[in-house]
């Protein structure tokens, strides 16, 4: 009976309940009403709006980067026969593909289309009866040198002249003959039409020089350079003749601008002796571009570089095993910029070497070939190798046909193309000079020419995200240089140096940022008054609207000229001004209670201040003094180790845990001791014995820490080299002062509201129990607000890793992987702003910043969503209080 009449009562009672709010809903506004539906569907239609804006975002970078993994696509493919009957020794092409060129080894020359195969035009180098034993050319294979069995050399030119021909003066349409869809020819002439509505005219040029007597016997290996201005063109080659004798010849071309009259002067000089086995011969012979080196190969797997820089004193700077014994050395040529020598053997293997100077180096000059990259070999003997004109690519032909294309410094084939037809003849092939196709030649005059497009050979995960050994290095690395001085020069796309200088940036913003501002709100929250508050809080918020592109101009032209004068000060601030607040703290202390509440508030915030200023100036005055006495009177020659040790500047250091250490050692032996004793005495008393233990502390502290760096140098550690070294003006710790000045008023305004949402009764109970304002504080009003002050710290740390202005004006834009404070760096971001204006519309580095921009994107993800966990966490805990 008892349990229905309460039901029942329960029952009226939500039944009151529910008549209550129906009938408070009936006296609400109907504008009260659609004003609550119209606020909660715009505030859901923004919601999913800034969720699909933040996908569309990740959805249109991904679209932009992934035709950088995308591979190459084989956009044609030619094969049909030469009419000739001459063993073809070499063989040029156009950049447009349109017309090849091919001499035979009588010297005749045909001129043909290369999509059809149609023959333009045949012309003939005039070799007097002389045959060729070997030949050689330039980069652009429009300048060739022809070994003879006489002894003789003679040079040539196999261009292709390219002009552009208005449509009213084009020849009539009866004289020309159409070749295909596209081209059509006269008079060795072939005529493209452009967009435009012109027509791009080409045609061969062919040129043979006088001979030029160099040995008594034929010349077996030859190779060819050239050098200087239009005015004084130079011309370098090097020879070995049949006896084995090597030679380098240089001539030096004055040109008369007026009457175009040419004085050439050669000079020879002949190489040292190899002292070659009876059995052993050369193989090939190379030279670079400035002929101040050459290197010789053989068919037992050894190379020979000789060292020309004194052209008339040549030496034999190194002797060099690239193959097995026994293995010949098959091919060789040099990639673009002449720094990495690409070496083909007998047993098909593909291996890159680089010139590097090391110390204790096995040779004469100090330089020494180190083999960077082994490529993965071809199923036969290399028998010819061709490099790119603009590119690290080159192409490889094997006995058996085979004709692979390589990018070096991404360590990838990019095509494996067969050769059809007739593969028992051996082949010349060359890839075009825009890097877009190759073409292949056999010794019958069988051409077969491929195609392709390859928009970022360059580009692999391994380039992206691992080391790779790029030339003039003397080890694999991390390196992100995506320009040089030169496009010879091979571009670096690391993006770890990016990554690793926002880590950085944001590392030593946050070590300066954090405990500010975490103090700060600490503070204001829950030890001043009121009034003070409200007039701390403002500022500080005030503080976040600073445009940060003022704040990076302010760095960069005033604050990092300052540092640089004043380090002793700087760093002898980062000691005094602490001590001096905790100094002014214990003093207060140790005041009379009349006077502390007497000018509690405001009057104590304004002593802080007063008390910063005057230890700032007291730093600024001894920071010479403390910079002779610490850093022997130099501070940026110490950073470099040139003088002193590394104790100072590790006592400064580990100062701070040297007093943790003291301070737990004093708690756990006789704080119990001293607390019972500070309770018997007054305030005033109290105070002043606090100080002294305070002082005795810090005492013991800065010997600790000094006799702990001392331990250190005598085992031979030094900072320096480490987080300590070279000091550059626009480094790390300026950017560390200047993004924390920019992410303080974050991390304080939402720290501070946080400790603020503290319910108040748990201040109350933990004040009644005993604790001081201080326990209260750091064991009950921190541990609940933590989920809020996490969410703080990480809302500053996300501030500065996207910070980009401060970085780019600041930070001195290195991309540099050390975590030495002195030094620069360049951020993701930073990069992204510095490079994108000048980078070329879906080319590789204009994607690769938006792979930059991803990974920041997702970086930050990363970040957000470990942070919201740990949160998450806290919350939890903050729940069970």
């Amino acid at each position: 009976m008892a349990d229905t009449t309460n039901t029942e009562r329960h029952d009226a009672q939500q039944e009151a309940i529910k008549s209550r709010l129906r009938q408070r809903s009936m006296d609400t506004r109907r504008s009260v009403i659609w004003g609550e539906r119209i606020a909660r569907s715009v505030i859901t239609v923004g919601g999913l709006m800034v969720i699909v804006a933040v996908l569309g975002i990740m959805v249109f970078l991904v679209q932009v980067v992934m035709p950088l993994m995308a591979g190459g696509q084989v956009e044609g493919n030619v094969r049909y026969q030469l009419d000739t009957d001459q063993d073809t020794i070499w063989v040029n092409g156009d950049e447009f593909q349109t017309l090849g060129a091919v001499v035979g080894a009588d010297g005749r020359v045909i001129v043909y289309h290369i999509p059809t195969g149609t023959e333009v035009d045949r012309g003939a180098f005039d070799f007097n009866g002389a045959t060729v034993t070997s030949v050689s050319g330039t980069l652009d294979r429009d300048q060739i040198a022809f070994g003879f069995d006489d002894g003789s050399v003679r040079f040539a030119t196999l261009g292709f002249n390219t002009s552009a021909t208005a449509r009213r003066n084009m020849p009539p349409d009866d004289q020309l003959t159409q070749i295909d869809d596209r081209d059509r020819m006269l008079d060795g002439r072939v005529f493209t039409e452009v967009g435009t509505g012109d027509f791009r005219t080409l045609s061969a040029q062919i040129e043979l020089g006088e001979a030029t007597q160099i040995s008594d016997h034929p010349i077996i290996a030859i190779d060819y350079r050239v050098g200087g201005t239009r005015e004084r063109p130079t011309v370098a080659f090097a020879t070995v003749d049949a006896q084995n004798q090597s030679r380098v010849s240089r001539s030096r071309i004055q040109r008369n601008m007026m009457t175009g009259a040419e004085t050439v002067t050669t000079t020879t000089v002949d190489l040292p002796p190899m002292n070659l086995a009876a059995d052993v011969s050369v193989t090939g012979i190379l030279m670079s571009g400035t002929a101040d080196r050459a290197i010789i190969a053989t068919d037992d797997g050894l190379v020979y570089r000789y060292d020309l820089r004194d052209f008339n004193n040549p030496t034999l700077a190194e002797t060099r095993r690239v193959g097995a014994p026994g293995v010949a050395v098959t091919a060789m040529t040099f990639l673009g910029g002449e720094q990495s020598l690409v070496v083909g053997a007998e047993d098909g293997s593909v291996g890159v070497y680089f010139r590097l100077q090391r110390p204790g180096a096995d040779s004469a000059d100090g330089f020494e070939l180190v083999r960077a990259r082994e490529h993965r070999a071809m199923p036969a003997a290399i028998v010819d190798l061709s490099e790119a004109r603009r590119q690290k690519e080159f192409s490889a032909v094997d006995a058996e046909g085979n004709v692979w294309v390589y990018h070096s410094t991404s360590d990838q084939i990019l095509f494996e193309f067969a050769r059809g037809g007739d593969v028992t003849t051996e082949s010349t092939a060359m890839i075009f000079p825009r890097s877009n196709g190759v073409m292949l030649v056999s010794q019958g005059g069988e051409v077969e020419a491929w195609q392709y497009n390859v928009p970022h050979p360059e580009v692999t995960w391994r380039v992206l995200f691992g080391e790779i050994w790029y030339e003039g290095y003397d080890r694999p690395d991390f390196v992100w240089q995506s320009t040089a001085g030169t496009d010879l020069a091979e571009p670096k796309y690391s993006l770890v140096p990016l990554v690793f200088g926002t880590i950085k940036a944001a590392f030593y913003a946050m070590l300066f940022a954090a405990p500010i501002a975490l103090m700060a709100a600490t503070y204001t929250s829950e030890f001043v008054h009121g009034r003070v508050r409200a007039t701390v809080k403002p500022m500080m918020e005030m503080m976040e609207s600073l445009p940060t592109v003022v704040l990076g101009f302010v760095a960069a032209l005033v604050l990092a000229p300052i540092v640089e004068e004043w380090i002793g000060a700087v760093l002898l601030g980062f000691i005094a001004v602490p001590l001096g607040l905790m100094l002014g703290a214990f003093i207060w202390q140790s005041l009379p209670t009349r006077i502390v509440l007497k000018y509690d508030g405001m009057p104590k915030f304004i002593l802080m201040g007063v008390t910063l200023i005057v230890f700032t100036w007291v730093a600024y005055n001894l920071g010479p003094l403390f910079e002779q006495t610490l850093f022997y009177g130099d501070f940026k020659a110490w950073t470099t180790g040139r003088i002193g040790t590394g104790t100072p500047f590790m006592a400064i250091i580990l100062l701070p845990l040297a007093y943790l250490v003291v301070a737990w050692s004093f708690r756990k032996t006789v704080g119990h001791h001293y607390a019972m004793m500070s309770r018997s005495r007054d305030r005033a008393s109290a105070g002043r014995l606090d100080i002294l233990r305070w002082l005795a502390m810090l005492a013991a502290a800065v010997l600790l820490s000094w006799a702990t760096a001392s331990f250190l140098t005598l085992i031979g550690y030094d900072p320096r080299g480490g987080f300590v070294d070279s000091y550059q003006q626009r480094n790390a710790l300026v950017v560390g002062f200047v993004m924390a000045f920019a992410v303080i008023p974050n991390i304080y305004t939402l720290a501070e509201d946080a400790l603020n949402a503290v319910p108040g009764h748990l201040r109350a109970g933990s004040l009644a129990t005993g604790a001081t304002p201080w326990q209260t504080a750091m064991w009950v009003v921190l541990p609940t607000a933590a989920s809020g002050v996490f969410s703080a710290v990480m809302m500053g740390m996300g501030r500065a890793v996207g910070e980009t202005m401060i970085v780019v004006m600041a930070a001195g834009n290195t991309p540099i992987m050390e975590w030495n404070i002195f030094s620069g760096l360049r951020t993701l971001s930073a990069n992204i702003a510095i490079e994108l204006p000048e980078a070329v519309r879906d080319g590789t580095n204009y994607r690769i910043l938006f792979l930059a921009a991803l990974t920041l994107f997702v970086m930050t993800f990363v970040i957000n969503t470990i942070a919201e966990l740990i949160r998450q966490r806290f919350r939890k805990r903050a729940f069970q209080l």
